[in-house]
C-alpha cells in the first residue's frame, strides 16, 4: 500500500511563513525548518560543550526539520492569531496535534515508533527547539531589517526579547556570539 507521509513533508516548500507581513523575500517551511534544525544542533552542542549538558544534538535537529510539519495541513497561522488568548491558543495546538496523528498516520506501522518520538521530544530538547524557532524568527526579522524592510522592526524586538524570556543558557550564548553576524554583508562575515 502507497504511503504519502515523504510526498507530504516536500510540500514543505509550498507552506510561506510571515503571512500578514510585506516581506523582501518570501521564506518558506522547508527553509525556515532548516535553519531551525542548525540552530537547535548549535544550541545542542553548546549545552553539551559549555554547560556539562548530554543532549543528543542530532536528534534535537532532526526533531526540529519536523517541528512545524503539522502547518502543511494546518497553514501558517499568523503569531497574533494563533497566540490572541489562551482559548486559541488552546485549539491551536488541538488542530496542530489532530494535524501531527494524520501525518503519523501516512507511515507504515513500523516506522510509526521512531516518528512518534520525533513528534514528541523530551522538555528539553522541546526547549531548544522552542528557542531556535524564536531565533530563526528573529533572523529573518535581521534579514529584512538590514535591506531596509521596517516592516519588520516591532517583530524583531518581540522576538529578540522571546529569546532572553526563555532563560536558557545556551540561547543567551549563541545570542552573544553568533546573532550580530546575521546583519553583516557577505564581505563583513569573511
Amino acid at each position: 500500500m502507497q504511503k504519502h507521509f515523504y510526498a507530504m513533508m516536500s510540500r514543505m516548500k509550498n507552506i510561506y511563513r510571515w503571512g500578514l507581513m510585506r516581506n523582501t523575500r518570501n521564506e518558506n517551511l522547508s527553509e525556515h525548518s532548516l535553519e531551525t534544525a542548525i540552530i537547535a544542533h548549535a544550541l545542542a552542542v553548546i549545552k553539551n560543550k559549555r554547560l556539562g549538558g548530554n543532549v543528543d544534538a542530532n536528534l534535537a535537529a532532526t526533531c526540529a526539520i519536523f517541528h512545524d510539519t503539522s502547518e502543511i495541513i494546518t497553514g501558517d497561522l499568523p503569531t497574533p492569531i494563533k497566540y490572541y488568548n489562551n482559548d486559541m491558543k488552546k485549539a491551536y495546538k488541538e488542530i496542530e496535534a489532530v494535524a501531527e496523528d494524520r501525518l503519523l498516520n501516512m507511515l507504515p506501522e513500523d516506522m510509526k515508533e521512531e516518528f512518534e518520538k520525533i513528534y514528541n521530544p523530551s522538555e528539553e530538547i522541546a526547549r531548544i527547539i522552542k528557542a531556535a524557532d524564536k531565533i530563526s524568527a528573529l533572523i529573518k526579522c535581521i534579514e529584512e531589517l538590514s535591506v531596509g524592510n521596517k516592516e519588520f522592526a516591532v517583530a524583531e524586538r518581540a522576538n529578540r526579547q522571546a529569546v532572553y524570556d526563555l532563560k536558557l543558557a545556551e540561547a543567551d550564548i549563541f545570542m552573544e556570539e553568533f546573532i550580530d553576524s546575521y546583519s553583516l554583508s557577505l564581505d563583513e562575515q569573511n
